[in-house]
């Protein structure tokens, strides 16, 4: 893995843009002990990447994604979240752009995708390049790590360091700054020496994190050619450009966004009791207390997860139907993180 260039030094500090983004300072020592950790880093071994280099890179993607890639191909952002859709408008997969600044090589963007999408990912892609001047690859040296604050911190910084000999990529998530940082590091790596602090955490505790939260991430998540985008709560999560030019399933997202008419959202759940795996059913109908239908169970991990959700029910008493018909009780939330003067 080659060092980031040299104009950014042995330390990168990346600023964030509010207090419960990860802090740093102090000891810049190897971490890895959770007793005094500031960060927790977790393997996303659920997400992958893909390699976009060429001059046509950011053009070729500016056709495919909800987003604005513009923004990223003058620098002017580091990293874009958003959707790739189908021509009905239906969301087939969600990423997360990396643009790599080298000069000494060509534009280059990184895709982060599903890992079990990632073929149909690439083939998507190669559909539509044409005759674009794009190379579209693999990345199997390359992994992804989610960087939280950990509870046991209690600082209040907004700046995160990190070593820039051995970071490929070290952003603020751009869904949400709710939801830290995303590095992108060499597979014979590890953050514990790249982030000053750190320890390695769970992956189920992300996973609890961001159902709380409401972040969608994934198939599971947002099943592929089924969820629409807007329930999906994109704009919310800085995925979507209205004034960008045209790009595949624009037409049924823009006629729904200028109209207002959002009647579903995905949101978090908290269940009643602990569930095992498979105790839910893929899709499970959750019904109100008359037995009205007010939406579908989507994901999750214990006692929360993720529901699209009638919006004229998200505040009423909710069971979903498990395995054999079984109710339980459930309750859908709001998230803090939310704007709170408009329904968009």
């Amino acid at each position: 893995m080659p060092a980031v260039a040299g104009a950014l030094g042995a330390l990168l500090r990346f600023r964030g843009m509010g207090s419960r983004l990860p802090g740093a300072g102090g000891s810049r020592g190897r971490a890895g002990s959770d007793a005094g950790a500031r960060f927790r880093c977790y393997r996303l071994s659920h997400r992958r990447l893909l390699r976009l280099r060429g001059p046509d890179a950011g053009v070729f993607l500016q056709g495919l994604v909800t987003n604005d890639v513009e923004g990223l191909m003058s620098r002017s952002r580091e990293t874009l979240y958003g959707h790739l859709l189908n021509v009905q408008g239906r969301t087939l997969f969600d990423v997360i752009l990396y643009k790599l600044h080298r000069s000494q090589e060509e534009p280059t963007i990184l895709v982060e995708c599903d890992t079990s999408l990632l073929a149909d990912v690439q083939n998507h892609l190669k559909i539509y390049k044409i005759r674009r001047k794009v190379d579209i690859s693999l990345c199997p040296d390359l992994s992804v790590w989610a960087v939280l604050t950990s509870e046991r911190s209690t600082e209040t910084s907004t700046d995160l360091e990190a070593n820039g000999e051995k970071v490929l990529v070290c952003t603020q998530d751009p869904r949400t700054n709710v939801m830290g940082w995303r590095l992108v590091l060499s597979k014979i790596d590890t953050p514990l020496d790249v982030v000053p602090e750190s320890c390695l955490g769970d992956i189920k505790d992300y996973h609890r994190h961001r159902f709380k939260l409401g972040i969608a991430e994934g198939v599971k998540d947002l099943p592929s050619g089924e969820a629409i985008p807007l329930e999906a709560n994109l704009v919310y999560m800085n995925g979507i450009s209205f004034t960008k030019g045209c790009y595949i399933g624009q037409e049924l997202t823009a006629r729904t966004h200028y109209t207002g008419i959002i009647r579903k959202r995905l949101m978090p759940i908290q269940l009643e009791n602990s569930l095992a795996q498979g105790n839910i059913p893929e899709k499970a109908k959750i019904v109100t207390e008359s037995g009205k239908l007010a939406g579908r169970f989507r994901n999750y991990d214990g006692d929360v997860g993720l529901a699209l959700i009638r919006l004229a029910y998200a505040n009423d008493p909710l069971h979903v139907l498990t395995t054999g018909d079984v109710h339980v009780r459930m309750r859908a939330s709001i998230p803090s993180w939310w704007p709170k003067d408009e329904n968009k």
